[in-house]
């Protein structure tokens, strides 16, 4: 990635959250939970696991899938199997893709603009999306994950948003974030003074909404309204 200093002639920088942003997160859910079903198979003999998730998932359930789906195959669930189930499901080759919107947005750059993403998650999981996205090859002057520091500058702290700032040298006005979870993503940008853009993607996941929601400056569905 370049050095992505402000001399590199760029006068705005767009930084993009990551999931159910610029592909769509249940995407990597799955991904996720056909790789544990595979394993599953593999090292406990277990056929079928992949349906159940992803059948459960589908129908709603959220947090105690692994759980829900190794008690209708009729297989005890002690906690020392969940967590090796949660490690091969973070530790996986995700099969995902950039929604189309976006990898025409990234291939059309707007002139003197340079890009960067903000995500939130487990650190080693994010830096497997985004090579799995192609995001690590050029497509983006500059990957942050917040996992880095640890769980406490997950956003809503400002910390990655004030180094990406620092890192480009931009003025507040300069930076435009676009993102989808109101309950987390604009707090730190809108209190730094950046432009921000709610994406609301259709087929995203479930997000709570806060009230009141903070006050973002544009609302879109799609990469092509930017």
């Amino acid at each position: 990635m370049r050095s992505g200093r402000r001399s590199d002639g760029y006068d705005a920088v767009m930084v993009f959250d990551l999931d159910d942003t610029m592909y769509l997160e249940r995407d990597y859910v799955e991904s996720g939970l056909r790789a544990v079903g595979s394993w599953a198979e593999q090292q406990l003999g277990i056929a079928g696991l992949s349906n159940r998730m992803l059948r459960l998932f589908r129908a709603g359930s959220r947090g105690h899938i692994f759980d829900e789906a190794l008690a209708e195959a009729g297989e005890l669930h002690p906690p020392e199997l969940i967590s090796r189930m949660l490690s091969v499901y973070r530790q996986h080759r995700p099969k995902i893709a950039l929604a189309a919107d976006v990898s025409g947005f990234l291939a059309r750059r707007p002139p003197r603009t340079a890009f960067a993403i903000i995500t939130d998650g487990f650190l080693d999981a994010q830096k497997r999306k985004l090579r799995a996205l192609g995001l690590t090859t050029g497509q983006v002057d500059l990957a942050v994950c917040t996992d880095r520091w640890g769980r406490s500058h997950w956003k809503p702290s400002p910390r990655a948003f004030e180094h990406v700032q620092s890192f480009f040298g931009m003025p507040a006005e300069s930076c435009t974030y676009v993102a989808d979870n109101e309950e987390k993503d604009f707090v730190a940008p809108i209190w730094l003074g950046w432009r921000t853009v709610h994406i609301k993607r259709s087929e995203r996941l479930a997000q709570k909404r806060p009230l009141p929601a903070p006050k973002v400056c544009r609302e879109i569905e799609t990469f092509d309204q930017l």
